[in-house]
């Protein structure tokens, strides 16, 4: 009678590890809320932030829209406040930028950093017309509030700085003020993950660019698996490349300072720089795959050794 009872509690026991492991693997899958990724982009490349342009009010919706989000998501402060502020000259003219700073603290390596970075401003309103750059760059800030929603699920073992940079379209402002006024110390920056233009590729290719120069970052981006959404190249960095974006986006900023990056983006489009780089325009099946692809690849890059 025993021995039948002893059995029976190790059969459960058994098949409630088993069954808990199956849960895990399929929650895996869910790595952030779908539909917000969309709704969030939608937001931000709306008339009513007027094409974000630095120092404009519609960046300072936008700034305070992140704000909101990040506190929602858990994000916190690195200091008392989410927000770094800095001027700067651009052709003879003076502004005032606002980047806006989130910390996910590590697990494990509590005192060294990943950055994800994505810049939120863009063209701003010329000759009666809005650019609201739906993919420049309104693509990359609401991929940062996705990777809030898997860290509340999945904690990283480093620290994660998300920095939503303003400032980048008038000469990477915001990422050049960062890196010269550190928050934490640049020795302890491990990676810089940038994120500009990710939302849309008529080829369905999104290119992880930094690779060349480090082989861990070559390794988590060669193991990714493609899907029929997207395809991950390799490239636009140096070699054969005639276009090399290692200066294209605020990734440049980390790279001068010799910190690794990986850079995604997709290639110029119709709609690169123009008010047409609406909501509407952009790929939504493409999006999300590409947000997956590289949350799955952070994931690879937080467990590498530096």
């Amino acid at each position: 009678m025993h021995t039948k009872v002893i059995c029976l509690f190790l059969f459960l026991l058994v098949s409630f590890f088993n069954s808990n492991g199956q849960t895990a693997a399929v929650e895996k899958t869910v790595l952030f809320n779908e539909i917000a990724l969309l709704q969030n982009l939608k937001i931000l490349s709306s008339d009513l932030y007027e094409g974000r342009r630095t120092g404009t009010q519609g960046a300072i919706r936008a700034k305070k829209f992140i704000i909101n989000e990040y506190s929602k998501l858990d994000v916190l402060p690195i200091n008392k406040t989410y927000e770094q502020l800095f001027s700067f000259v651009n052709d003879k003219k003076q502004y005032k930028g606002i980047n806006v700073l989130g910390l996910i603290k590590g697990t494990t390596l509590v005192n060294e950093y990943i950055v994800i970075s994505a810049h939120y401003d863009h063209e701003g309103i010329k000759k009666g017309d809005i650019y609201n750059g739906a993919d420049d760059n309104a693509s990359g800030i609401s991929a940062l509030f996705a990777f809030a929603e898997f860290f509340k699920m999945y904690p990283p073992k480093h620290s994660v700085i998300l920095a939503a940079f303003d400032g980048e379209e008038l000469d990477l402002q915001g990422s050049k003020y960062f890196v010269e006024h550190p928050i934490v110390p640049l020795k302890d920056i491990k990676v810089n993950i940038n994120l500009d233009m990710i939302s849309r590729s008529d080829k369905n290719e999104l290119f992880a660019v930094g690779t060349i120069r480090h082989n861990f970052l070559k390794e988590a981006v060669l193991e990714f698996q493609n899907s029929k959404t997207l395809k991950l190249l390799i490239g636009h960095d140096e070699g054969r490349w005639n276009d090399n974006w290692t200066f294209s986006s605020d990734h440049a900023s980390f790279y001068r300072k010799n910190i690794p990056f990986l850079y995604f983006g997709v290639d110029d489009h119709e709609d690169y720089h123009k008010p047409t780089d609406d909501y509407e325009n952009i790929h939504p099946e493409f999006y999300i795959e590409a947000v997956r692809s590289i949350i799955t690849i952070f994931e690879k890059v937080d467990n590498s050794r530096f």
